[in-house]
């Protein structure tokens, strides 16, 4: 991140204040990585709340039906209703996906979900359509996750529709022998080159790994399923450290 030529830059009188994602920042204000949760379960969505350091969470259709008991019985409005759930638990983005894939439908659809509460997020797909139906809701103040996205030219038109957040799928990347990190890397050059303020979601993380390197690549927001949210406070001489301490503290005694 550089300061930028006279054309495009304000000056203070201690600093050159810097752009990023469409915000000019300086040493007065600052930005922080946001960490999201990848899941549709309640229990999961809680206890990384108790932790103190979540920040939303994403959810989409696989997720949602693997905490679902009775599918042969599960609504529309019951997946309204879940939705509700989760955003009385964590206060910030809640993103539900949409499950049409015309652009008319995934507008009403969209409009539909986004009146569940002030937090939801509408997840469109990076498909023709879904930049129609992008455009349209964020043109009418409701934020929108372009999800499924795996090329720094779908990112750019995720940006131009007005999409709030950005979703590329490392995980996905990886899968196929991509360097899905790199992908991350273009587009928060990108989005930095011409001020979008579309934040950079790195979604599809599988360890805590990713998690770094989408952190080191200046990416907005790490969404992480439980287990991994967990294994990045884990590391062995933590463990045995905190074993040789409390082995020492026995001397203490009790009172």
């Amino acid at each position: 991140m550089q300061c930028l030529p006279e054309s495009r830059k304000k000056q203070s009188e201690e600093n050159c204040v810097v752009w990023s994602r469409g915000v000019y920042l300086n040493n007065e204000t600052e930005q922080e990585m946001q960490f999201f949760i990848d899941t549709a379960d309640l229990e999961e969505i809680s206890a990384a709340n108790e932790l103190g350091v979540l920040d939303g969470v994403t959810t989409n259709p696989s997720l949602v039906a693997k905490i679902v008991r009775d599918p042969d019985h599960f609504t529309y409005a019951d997946f309204k209703a879940h939705i509700a759930k989760i955003c009385e638990i964590v206060d910030g983005p809640v993103s539900a996906e949409v499950t049409t894939l015309t652009a008319d439908e995934m507008i009403a659809q969209g409009e539909e979900l986004a009146s569940i509460d002030e937090n939801v997020v509408v997840k469109c797909p990076l498909t023709l359509d879904g930049l129609k139906a992008m455009r349209a809701l964020s043109g009418n103040g409701i934020r929108v996750n372009a999800t499924l996205v795996f090329s720094a030219t779908q990112a750019i038109l995720a940006a131009k529709a007005g999409a709030s957040y950005v979703s590329p799928f490392v995980g996905r990347l990886d899968d196929i022998s991509t360097e899905g990190m790199g992908l991350v890397r273009q587009i928060v050059t990108v989005y930095e080159n011409y001020g979008y303020p579309t934040e950079v979601l790195v979604a599809s993380i599988r360890h805590p790994q990713h998690v770094v390197e989408a952190a080191l690549a200046g990416a907005d927001v790490a969404t992480i399923p439980y287990k991994v949210i967990s294994q990045l406070a884990k590391h062995p001489l933590t463990d045995s450290g905190l074993e040789r301490f409390m082995k020492d503290a026995s001397i203490f005694g009790k009172e």
